[in-house]
């Protein structure tokens, strides 16, 4: 068991996917997770897309299509409810970018890029004074509140077009999400980019992504499964971001 995972920082219980400057932000939003049993451990994300009117109440969460817990099962969007263990998840290793370094899980060229690690011996890491530390978390399956051992990735080292769906957590960077702390696009509420730890594109990285031509509710032609959540590159990583598709946040507690 990691180092992070057995921190369980206290942002877990309130906003895991904001960066340290939008806590206070988070931790306001009214209590909102999937079934009862998960309760205030579990959190809810969703992109902006399907932010909803409400600001504990989105349209469509994070979901494992047909409640599936195995590997390579598809992580999709899916209507809100509070009944549907497919939705329970909880952040079990959150921290910086550069805690994810310190365990092995992310290398060193991530870590160059979104941790400010100081006196890290072989490596040539700036001092951490005014640098970027990226928080930066796994999201684990927990159906009905009970850890599945598997969290939201990606199969292989992150490519455009790269299918999310559950694999083991804690086993390498393609479980981990790193916030972008500058998307160009930071509204109130916060909602960021959510670049994979596998990303080798430090120009316009991999990052979690919902597909443009689709909707939750959608069956795709010829695929058995409801759209999935993939990465690709992200869009206007050197200007304003604008698609809705590519930025996000998520809510504790049970969803009304």
């Amino acid at each position: 068991m990691s180092s992070i995972r057995r921190k369980a920082l206290a942002i877990t219980a309130g906003l895991v996917i904001v960066a340290a400057g939008a806590a206070e932000c988070a931790l306001a939003w009214p209590a909102a997770a999937a079934t009862p049993s998960c309760g205030g451990t579990c959190v809810n994300l969703f992109a902006r897309e399907y932010s909803g009117t409400s600001l504990g109440a989105p349209q469509f969460v994070a979901d494992v299509y047909r409640q599936g817990k195995k590997i390579g099962q598809p992580v999709i969007l899916f209507r809100s409810s509070n009944t549907d263990p497919a939705e329970d998840w909880t952040a079990t290793d959150d921290g910086t970018t550069a805690d994810f370094y310190a365990a092995g899980l992310v290398g060193s060229a991530v870590a160059l890029h979104y941790g400010c690690i100081a006196g890290a011996g072989q490596f040539e890491f700036p001092s951490c004074a005014g640098e970027v530390n990226d928080a930066a978390y796994e999201l684990q399956y927990a159906p009905f509140g009970v850890d599945s051992g598997l969290c939201a990735g990606v199969a292989a080292t992150a490519t455009a077009g790269e299918k999310v769906a559950l694999e083991p957590c804690g086993v390498s960077a393609k479980t981990v999400w790193i916030e972008d702390t500058n998307p160009g696009d930071a509204p109130v509420p916060p909602y960021y980019a959510a670049i994979n730890g596998s990303d080798t594109n430090f120009s316009q990285p991999f990052v979690l992504t919902y597909p443009a031509d689709a909707y939750p509710t959608d069956y795709l032609s010829g695929n058995p499964h409801r759209p999935q959540l993939y990465v690709t590159n992200l869009t206007g990583f050197s200007g304003p971001v604008d698609n809705d598709d590519q930025l996000w946040t998520a809510v504790p507690g049970v969803l009304p």
